[in-house]
């Protein structure tokens, strides 16, 4: 019998410093089942890395090759980071990682880190081959960085998503230098967008949307402690643009359903359909410092749960991707909108 054709869809990848590989769990657990097939990306910071990890391994091996060079490459991440551990370990009960954290606000990277140097330069040009990237035709990328002068959000695409893209993609302000690309300096793309979704509504994708979360939306109960503090800091002011686009894409949603477009703009705009792998229960007991964590059982054990929550989703929704919505923007993003 024939395999049935697997079903375009296009994925949107958070990032989350280590904690992206929860996401290389999905992306492992889609290539696997087999029945979606990744026809655009559209990532930020440790998202942007699993999405040219992806592309490369794609175009040089298929769908095994793109699931082996996610292995490579969070192998390499382990390995690059051993000599920081003893930094995020506990010793005798005590937490370097809150201190390190406060301590790093205070002081620049310029005056600490003159020479600039960064590990991920490092694994991004010992495992990527960016001209393999640029060579793949079946996934199109989209990595966002933020322009530090203009506070914008910059899509990088085609043959610019290069080395330099993907460092400024992930590069936080308290702990490296910006990335300068043609003499513009650029931020982590999360501040702008994790991940920027608009592109998708413009480029030639598939229409089914699916987001893959990393940053939980919500964490009940107040945080006390400055780390639970800054860490919650983190993660809403991560989410903040995602819920604004989101808002955006259910206001277009509910001017086409209504049908209250004209011609030429119904036209331009598609409605699309969106679904949504979320790790809020995944990732919610994992602290702040768990994102600067490489070693390897505890990628495996991100990765283990990334597969298993891909797969529950696949069972409950895969069928219904290219038909509707898995889930409601209002009722499960917007929910003070959905209120009022």
């Amino acid at each position: 019998m024939a395999r049935t054709p697997a079903k375009p869809i296009s994925l949107a990848l958070q990032g989350g410093g280590a904690h992206g590989a929860f996401t290389w769990g999905v992306l492992d657990a889609i290539l696997d089942d087999g029945r979606l097939d990744p026809r655009a990306i559209t990532a930020t910071s440790a998202g942007a890395m699993n999405a040219v990890a992806f592309a490369q391994g794609r175009y040089e091996g298929g769908i095994e090759g793109a699931r082996a060079a996610l292995e490579r490459f969070w192998k390499a991440v382990s390995r690059a980071g051993a000599p920081f551990r003893p930094l995020i370990r506990p010793t005798q009960g005590f937490t370097w990682f809150p201190w390190l954290d406060a301590l790093a606000r205070l002081t620049s990277p310029y005056d600490v880190n003159p020479y600039d140097i960064n590990p991920l330069r490092e694994i991004l040009s010992d495992q990527i081959d960016f001209d393999a990237v640029h060579a793949c035709r079946e996934t199109q990328l989209f990595i966002t960085a933020t322009g530090v002068e203009d506070g914008r959000a910059r899509v990088f695409q085609g043959r610019e998503v290069t080395r330099d893209a993907v460092l400024a993609s992930a590069c936080l302000p308290f702990l490296s230098q910006a990335v300068k690309i043609d003499q513009r300096p650029y931020w982590d793309g999360g501040f702008t967008g994790n991940p920027t979704l608009w592109p998708l509504f413009y480029a030639d994708t598939p229409a089914d949307l699916v987001i893959v979360h990393i940053n939980p939306l919500e964490r009940p109960g107040t945080p006390k402690t400055p780390e639970d503090i800054m860490n919650r800091v983190h993660e809403i002011t991560f989410n903040a643009s995602l819920l604004a686009e989101l808002r955006a894409i259910a206001f277009v949603k509910d001017l086409i359903r209504n049908d209250l477009l004209k011609d030429p703009k119904k036209a331009r705009l598609r409605d699309m359909l969106v679904h949504s792998i979320k790790a809020d229960d995944e990732m919610r007991d994992y602290p702040a410092a768990s994102k600067y964590n490489t070693e390897w059982h505890f990628l495996i054990e991100l990765r283990d749960l990334g597969r298993k929550a891909a797969f529950n989703w696949l069972n409950n929704c895969a069928d219904q991707i290219g038909q509707t919505s898995t889930i409601d923007l209002n009722t499960d993003f917007l929910m003070a909108e959905a209120a009022e």
